[in-house]
């Protein structure tokens, strides 16, 4: 892997979680909405502007996708994917279910990402085939049954927008647990064997990118809704391998049999 690289995440995770701890621990932050009705802060753009301000002075060609500014160089060969913190409604309201996602794109593939909760100091790291927890290995758990899973989800009301509620109901309810432990720490929960099955409806590159080195390097299986390239796909479902493909088979209510 892309040694330099991966040094360098630690210092996008330490600056940008510095700014975004401060906000945090104030009696209140300013939100704004964007067109699309999702909330904004002065700490989602800020702390995306330290990011690229550190990328631009260390890597001067890499490109970069973030949530808040859009795209500059983004046919780069390395391209640095972020988004400052994925779950801000979560944030707004002092709620550490939230967390700030990095995601690096080589030649088009997502080779390094990260998970990281600046409030509760925890990052989740995929390269190479692995995952760490906090620096140290970590795997999905090997739940072989829907019926002995916990499985969580970000909007049930976004689920029900875009996709077929009554086929994701029918897969909650075959769930040992459920609960909504969403965004990207839902995520971080699943790589580090805390829980087996996260899925979200609608996603955007920022969202995603970062999420696939660690899925896999933990073990699991990431894909669209569908069941196709998370990469380029607006879903994500994520699960152990085991169990992976019949959430697949529920949510799209096929002949494909259920797990038990």
């Amino acid at each position: 892997m892309h040694q330099e690289m991966r040094l360098f995440l630690n210092a996008l995770l330490e600056k940008s979680g510095d700014l975004i701890r401060g906000y945090y621990e104030r009696e209140s932050v300013s939100v704004e909405f964007k067109e699309d009705k999702s909330p904004v802060t002065a700490a989602d753009r800020e702390a995306e502007l330290v990011m690229r301000d550190l990328i631009q002075k260390r890597f001067p060609s890499h490109g970069v996708i973030g949530e808040e500014f859009g795209r500059e160089n983004d046919q780069a060969e390395y391209v640095w994917v972020l988004d400052p913190i994925d779950g801000t409604v979560s944030f707004m309201h002092q709620c550490p279910l939230f967390g700030t996602l990095v995601g690096l794109l080589y030649q088009g593939r997502p080779v390094l990402g990260a998970i990281h909760q600046p409030v509760l100091r925890e990052t989740c790291v995929g390269f190479d085939g692995q995952c760490t927890f906090n620096n140290r290995a970590v795997h999905v758990r090997p739940t072989s049954e829907l019926s002995a899973s916990t499985m969580l989800a970000t909007d049930l009301e976004k689920i029900a927008k875009h996709k077929n509620y009554e086929h994701f109901d029918a897969l909650r309810k075959k769930s040992r647990v459920f609960r909504m432990w969403g965004d990207c720490y839902g995520y971080m929960m699943l790589a580090s064997g805390r829980a087996d099955i996260m899925l979200d409806p609608v996603m955007a590159p920022w969202d995603v990118i970062p999420l696939i080195p660690i899925i896999e390097g933990a073990g699991g299986v990431i894909t669209t809704w569908e069941g196709g390239d998370a990469c380029t796909g607006n879903s994500c479902v994520a699960a152990n391998k085991t169990l992976h493909p019949h959430v697949l088979a529920a949510l799209q209510a096929n002949t494909h049999p259920l797990l038990n």
